[in-house]
């Protein structure tokens, strides 16, 4: 006498199915035992992502990012007369600048470090507004005299640097990883 197959009910949806089914017929849901992911995959999934905040690698970015844009915005127009980095021209600048800072600090970082190229980006962004509008209140030039803009666009190519940040930081630690390990299937 053969024996009646028992039924499962699908753990994601409900309906009956057939014990030695491997999806749910209804929903296409796996009527497998779950099991836990092991240490190997868990790490793979994890290995892109930031650990945790370090104060010494932000204070590093923050001068990174202070030098770059010092070098570039205040002094090289000073050495060099015939460059004139204001308004649009000096925010355009930054951007690309930015990502350097960023891709520098990720290169050179142990660890994971996307967090502190960020934060020390925004931190140089509020002064390098100031200076680029108006010189800093006049106390380092004359700030904006021909190529003007408006305080908002500014802020929002300040914030398009500051993401350009991001992805050069990222950039730099995926250099600095080399490739991912090859997957054995």
């Amino acid at each position: 006498m053969a024996s009646k197959p028992t039924v499962v009910n699908c753990p994601s949806c409900g309906a009956k199915n057939p014990s030695d089914s491997k999806r749910c017929g209804s929903c296409g849901s796996s009527t497998e035992d779950l099991t836990p992911i092991n240490d190997e995959v868990r790490n793979e999934a994890r290995r892109y992502q930031q650990e945790g905040f370090s104060v010494g690698w932000a204070g590093a970015a923050i001068t990174v990012q202070a030098v770059l844009t010092g070098a570039i915005l205040v002094a090289l127009p000073r050495a060099v007369s015939a460059l004139d980095f204001e308004g649009y021209y000096g925010m355009s600048l930054v951007i690309p600048l930015w990502f350097l800072g960023g891709l520098l600090v990720g290169l050179v970082s142990p660890g994971k470090t996307f967090i502190e190229p960020v934060i020390a980006a925004l931190f140089v962004a509020l002064p390098t507004i100031f200076f680029l509008y108006n010189g800093i209140f006049g106390a380092l030039g004359p700030g904006q005299t021909v190529r003007t803009m408006p305080i908002f666009m500014y802020v929002i190519m300040a914030l398009i640097g500051v993401m350009f940040t991001l992805v050069g930081s990222y950039v730099g630690e995926r250099i600095q990883m080399g490739p991912a390990p090859k997957s054995e299937a």
